[in-house]
């Protein structure tokens, strides 16, 4: 038989009632993210996803990869299916894991028997597999505490599995089983992290870029789509929305102290981002602030730039410290792409003494002499959407 990718099941099943719907979303997701890999079938049964290619065709390890960052599966595994026969079981563990037998030096077997009419209780078809390679593998020694290697039998439904110390998966929900939300992605390290962890539990995003030319340039904004597309193995498809963000910074330099130029940036932000998140039906907005990491990011800077919308503003960042964050960022694969040195929207006219701790009432004074519903209009007109 083909080879198969298994993939066990995560919070999901605790899901109740709903969890058909949740594992249906996870399908749709795994097939989407399979369409360029080749033919193969997808399906869940007893808490585990079968990834089934249909044809010698299939590109195995580009499949393998791409289950590796899908949201809702917390351990994969590349096996060996087989007929429901002990004799069959150990000779697939000979034929399909004979070079991991043969360089390690300690190893157990562990059963698991879903199927309950097979013969054999799940210690004893580990006791006779394990006995008969301890007998063919001289190098092995049965360690049942910590081994180099552990062969895992599985009886099922359809067939037996065979295949040897899982991955852990990228964990969370299925994307879109959450809604959607928008999430405000500059060029920085912070915001693509904050992308990745609200897509890890279930949220479909679109992102918002703040796109501020001639004082950033183009390769700023390609930088960020950059960043989009190497979210999307994790996130699925987005959509950037680039928003022109020039004309109401210059208003704002001319208009407004220069000591709240940042704070008051913040909230167009906000309000621009509220607007795009409610023309594509998004509940929620995402930022990638940290809790005093910068002027704008004190608990008084923030209340004060979402006062400005009534959806909820996720943070999910917001309590931990840059080591953190950099260490998700690499493990996704944009810390690089991140620390590229182009500037975005946020460094342009930093004012040189910022207020830490502005009061609602200030920012609104200093907003009273600024047309802002028909700056956002301006604003939003503009947007380029761009399909990642």
């Amino acid at each position: 038989m083909n080879e198969i990718i298994l993939l066990k099941l995560g919070e999901l099943v605790l899901k109740g009632l709903n969890r058909r719907m949740f594992e249906d979303k996870l399908i749709a997701n795994a097939r989407r993210r399979l369409q360029s890999c080749g033919k193969f079938k997808v399906y869940t049964k007893q808490s585990t996803m079968y990834v089934e290619p249909q044809s010698d065709e299939c590109d195995m390890d580009r499949a393998w990869e791409a289950m590796t960052r899908l949201f809702g599966v917390v351990g994969l595994s590349r096996a060996r299916a087989c007929e429901k026969d002990a004799d069959a079981m150990l000779q697939t563990a000979i034929d399909y894991l004979g070079d991991k037998l043969s360089a390690a030096r300690t190893f157990k077997v562990e059963s698991k028997r879903a199927d309950k009419t097979f013969p054999m209780t799940s210690i004893q078809l580990s006791q006779y597999v394990g006995g008969e390679l301890d007998d063919k593998y001289p190098n092995l020694t049965v360690d049942v505490h910590h081994p180099e290697l552990t062969i895992h039998l599985e009886v099922r439904d359809y067939a037996a599995y065979v295949h040897a110390d899982p991955e852990p998966g990228a964990g969370g929900l299925p994307v879109g089983v959450g809604g959607r939300a928008v999430s405000l992605l500059s060029g920085g390290i912070d915001s693509p992290v904050a992308s990745w962890m609200i897509a890890k539990r279930g949220i479909a995003l679109d992102m918002v870029h703040f796109f501020s030319y001639p004082y950033t340039s183009e390769e700023a904004k390609q930088k960020v789509l950059d960043l989009a597309k190497l979210l999307t193995p994790w996130c699925g498809r987005l959509v950037v929305h680039v928003v022109p963000f020039t004309a109401i910074q210059e208003e704002l330099r001319r208009s407004c102290p220069e000591e709240l130029f940042t704070v008051l940036m913040r909230r167009f932000m906000m309000r621009i981002a509220d607007r795009v998140a409610r023309r594509i039906g998004a509940g929620a907005v995402v930022t990638g602030e940290s809790l005093g990491q910068v002027a704008s990011q004190t608990m008084e800077a923030m209340r004060a730039t979402g006062a400005v919308t009534d959806l909820p503003i996720l943070r999910p960042v917001v309590g931990m410290d840059k080591e953190e964050i950099v260490r998700i960022a690499r493990h996704i694969g944009t810390f690089e792409t991140s620390i590229l040195p182009y500037e975005d929207c946020c460094t342009v006219f930093t004012p040189r003494h910022p207020r830490l701790r502005p009061t609602l009432a200030e920012l609104e004074a200093a907003e009273a002499a600024l047309d802002i519903g028909a700056m956002v209009d301006a604003a939003v007109d503009g947007i380029q959407r761009v399909k990642v």
